[in-house]
């Protein structure tokens, strides 16, 4: 049984529901913890929403169980956990496999795995996918073991919840390109998976950074300031720097995927209050191409 201690320090009263909605919890997880099995308590005694709080009170708020989905299979497949703590965990996603299942593929994705890795933990709760990587996208997720980590995480501004990638793309930089940031809008133009540049799109922000050049191909650094679907692949493009690997976006060559990496997680743990830096190394295939594009130059 999952459950949060906290203490009310304000010197105004508050209703509880208002306290705990200020802090991270959302109107869901209330629900649950009052009609799925959870529990408010203030000093030991089961409270309600609308229950006045006062300065000195100890509140536990006891998780409720998630409401299950029935399509979701759990998978006894690996899966590469990084760091964990009681409230999320950070899974380093090989290339290849998807983040949440879609209706097609439905029982090989990191929430299937973590869902038997869960059961096995006897965890109530479910994973919550916090900062989803594309299919063929490897690198780092962030994912709560709860409603409330969700919340929480989600509720980190841009400079609280820092993520870097490293791309291989076509193409050199001049000069003046070495480093600076797209601003360019994505949408959608048909009922296809691509995304464009759409003047009345939503807005989408990436700055990049260019560590290495060998002929007719960069090693970059990018870091996501909004999260369009597909972002960095559609930017890349617009400014003539497609992905190796990335024949829906680019030039068609022999890489098996887009070749981009989530190498880099940094963040004020909302729950510890700690500034946490994850970092990992670029998977096997990336570092393999680098090396053979360096050898051809």
């Amino acid at each position: 049984m999952q459950y949060f201690k906290m203490i009310f320090e304000n010197e105004t009263p508050q209703q509880l529901g208002r306290f705990l909605l200020k802090n991270g919890f959302s109107h869901r997880a209330i629900i649950n913890s009052r009609h799925h099995g959870g529990m408010m308590l203030v000093n030991h005694k089961r409270r309600y929403s609308k229950y006045l709080l006062k300065k000195g009170d100890e509140i536990i708020f006891i998780l409720g169980n998630e409401k299950k989905n029935e399509f979701l299979k759990p998978t006894n497949l690996p899966v590469n956990i990084i760091k964990e703590t009681k409230d999320y965990l950070i899974v380093n996603k090989p290339a290849g496999v998807l983040s949440i299942p879609s209706r097609y593929e439905d029982d090989t994705a990191i929430v299937n795995r973590l869902l038997h890795y869960f059961k096995k933990q006897h965890l109530t709760t479910k994973p919550h996918v916090i900062t989803r990587l594309d299919k063929d996208t490897s690198g780092l997720v962030l994912v709560g073991k709860n409603a409330v980590a969700h919340d929480r995480f989600s509720r980190l501004d841009k400079d609280e919840l820092v993520k870097k990638y490293h791309a291989i793309v076509h193409g050199n930089f001049s000069a003046a390109e070495l480093s600076g940031q797209i601003d360019k809008a994505i949408g959608k133009k048909d009922n296809t998976v691509k995304r464009y540049i759409v003047a009345d799109g939503q807005k989408a922000v990436t700055d990049y950074q260019v560590l290495d050049q060998v002929k007719g191909a960069s090693l970059v650094e990018l870091r996501l300031l909004t999260g369009r679907t597909h972002q960095i692949r559609v930017h890349m493009q617009a400014i003539g720097h497609p992905l190796f690997g990335d024949p829906l976006y680019g030039i068609k060559d022999d890489f098996k995927r887009q070749a981009l990496n989530c190498f880099l997680l940094k963040y004020q743990d909302p729950f510890s209050q700690e500034n946490i830096k994850i970092e990992i190394s670029e998977p096997q295939d990336m570092q393999k191409l680098w090396q053979q594009l360096k050898n051809n130059s």
